[in-house]
């Protein structure tokens, strides 16, 4: 595994050896052998029988935006579910969709799929790479039936991008990161618009009757489980729309709502309620047609929440899109029969990229070795309170987003160019170099409707000549109290660490856009536009340039 090669070159316990313990930075049971949960016997902790798994993705939820973090948005559905199983309080995402989503499908960091820069965008030639074993595929190799409804966002250019290319069985849902709730249509700049519901892999035209899209998708997941044989294992991947921008939902949602005077906010909380309430009747279903009882169902935010958009991440710094706690600290929890300890918190490290590897050994499936995962197998962590074998996440290495330059080289002390825009994780240090986005400090309802107001010793603004931030985030969650200077060496060590998961990378994949794309070339609809035939010609127009210039050495020789 690509993380226990890396851990070999820098231990932790080389970063013990400089005596940091003033914060209990480092734990002294974090050792080599914590990282080799992957050799565990498979199925540890599991039930005898192959479970059921729902995967419940919701699009840009903030960290406040359930109620049993304090929001003043009524979740009871969220707050059951989670109370009765185990609560992940130490669970990272990334701060985007797409990063999330190839995370969760691959196991795999960013810097192993050349996605590390932003997200897909629908006009661009790039898809999760076609070489990467994805979640459903394993999963169908131990006999899984798998279903994917809702949002995709991991590129569509080629057929083979497609979900029901990538192990899914069926698909329903859209392809792009958003588009209207009623109408299911989507702009990507003036003119370029078109349709954006899928079945399987053609347009669903026969679902254009105007409902609202978290129903439309639970009423789609209410009938494959009335459909499936509870007896045969299924997984189910359920990535709602909601609660991503545009601000929309039906009326009645906002019933609660009245008093909230941020128009965003209101709206927000009306389609978290709408969400809330799918759940309810997804967990019914499951319960109604037989699949409860064995069935594991994991609820998870894909990034931190959009304040211009109605989210709130309060009490933690910065948003979605930025490597801010605010931005990639996730809703997250585990409700299931199966589970040991219910009623739990867990508050160990938990990474999306672990989801890959803790599902196939629940399925009883295998992992090879070849396929180089970053995820560790943390069921025992989540059912049985047991030590998390993760002790590092990296957040990110992105080599194109290079805004901060002032004194980078110099302020990575020779290691590390901290213009990049990176972010990582060891054990309660948190190091961030480049530009790591918004930082501010949102309350809830803190954007009025004119537009952002500005809060006194709440406001940081970010200097130009800064590239180097480091936290402890056990003792200091929110990122008030920089400790970079203090610590130059754990600075030091950090800053290694990135270089060497650098090593590892692949060439970023951030095509430019292709104006083939355009629905209007595809019958209004966005969807595959590049053709076999395209790449056959794209190839025999390289072999005729060979040939030209073989064709003249040989002059050349004569």
């Amino acid at each position: 595994m690509l993380a226990v090669g890396l851990l070999a070159g820098l231990s932790v316990l080389s970063i013990l050896a400089y005596g940091y313990l003033s914060w209990d930075s480092l734990g002294p049971g974090e050792t080599e052998a914590r990282r080799t949960g992957m050799g565990e016997e498979p199925g540890a902790g599991a039930s005898s029988s192959q479970p059921h798994i729902v995967f419940i993705l919701a699009d840009d939820q903030g960290f406040r935006d359930v109620g049993y973090h304090g929001s003043e948005i009524r979740t009871p559905t969220l707050d059951k579910l989670a109370a009765e199983g185990v609560k992940l309080e130490n669970y990272y995402v990334q701060p985007m969709c797409t990063p999330s989503r190839s995370q969760f499908i691959t196991g795999k960091y960013q810097i192993h799929t050349g996605l590390q820069h932003s997200i897909i965008r629908p006009t661009q030639p790039n898809c999760l790479p076609l070489d990467n074993v994805t979640l459903p595929q394993k999963l169908k190799e131990v006999g899984y039936s798998t279903h994917m409804v809702g949002k995709w966002h991991l590129g569509f250019y080629r057929r083979e991008c497609m979900p029901t290319q990538r192990g899914f069985d069926t698909f329903f849902g859209s392809l792009l990161g958003s588009g209207d709730y009623y109408t299911h249509f989507k702009c990507d700049s003036p003119g370029i618009c078109g349709y954006d519901l899928y079945e399987n892999d053609n347009a669903a035209w026969d679902h254009d009757n105007g409902i609202y899209s978290t129903q439309m998708y639970t009423q789609k997941v209410q009938q494959i489980l009335a459909s499936h044989n509870p007896r045969k294992p299924i997984f189910l991947y359920i990535a709602y729309q909601a609660v991503h921008s545009p601000l929309q939902a039906p009326g009645k949602y906002f019933e609660h709502y009245r008093s909230i005077n941020n128009i965003n906010r209101r709206r927000y909380a009306a389609m978290l309620a709408c969400l809330d309430e799918a759940i309810n009747n997804v967990t019914l279903a499951l319960k109604k047609y037989g699949y409860y009882q064995n069935s594991i169902i994991i609820y998870s935010s894909d990034n931190g929440g959009q304040p211009m958009a109605g989210g709130s991440n309060w009490p933690l710094r910065g948003s979605k899109g930025t490597y801010w706690e605010g931005g990639i600290r996730a809703v997250g929890f585990v409700h299931s029969p199966l589970l040991k300890n219910k009623g739990s918190v867990c508050k160990e490290l938990v990474h999306i990229t672990d989801w890959f590897p803790t599902l196939i050994t629940l399925a009883e499936g295998q992992i090879d070795e070849d396929i180089q995962l970053d995820g560790y197998d943390i069921w025992e962590t989540i059912s049985e309170g047991r030590r998390s074998p993760r002790v590092d996440i990296l957040h990110n290495i992105d080599p194109i987003y290079t805004k901060a330059k002032n004194g980078s080289w110099a302020a990575g002390y020779g290691i590390w160019n901290t213009a990049i825009q990176s972010a990582i994780r060891v054990n309660h240090w948190k190091l961030l170099t480049g530009n790591p986005g918004y930082s501010d400090w949102v309350p809830p309802q803190a954007f009025s409707n004119a537009g952002p107001n500005r809060w006194h010793n709440e406001r940081v603004s970010w200097s130009a000549g800064k590239t180097v931030w480091l936290f402890n985030i056990t003792a200091d969650p929110y990122e008030r109290v920089d400790l970079s200077s203090r610590y130059p060496d754990v600075v030091k060590q950090l800053l290694r660490r990135l270089s060497q998961f650098n090593k590892t990378a692949v060439p970023v994949r951030y095509p430019p856009k292709d104006p083939r794309s355009n629905p209007k070339l595809n019958g209004g609809v966005w969807g595959p536009w590049f053709k076999e035939e395209d790449k056959k010609n794209k190839s025999d127009k390289s072999k005729g340039g060979n040939k030209q210039k073989k064709n003249k050495n040989k002059k050349k020789g004569n």
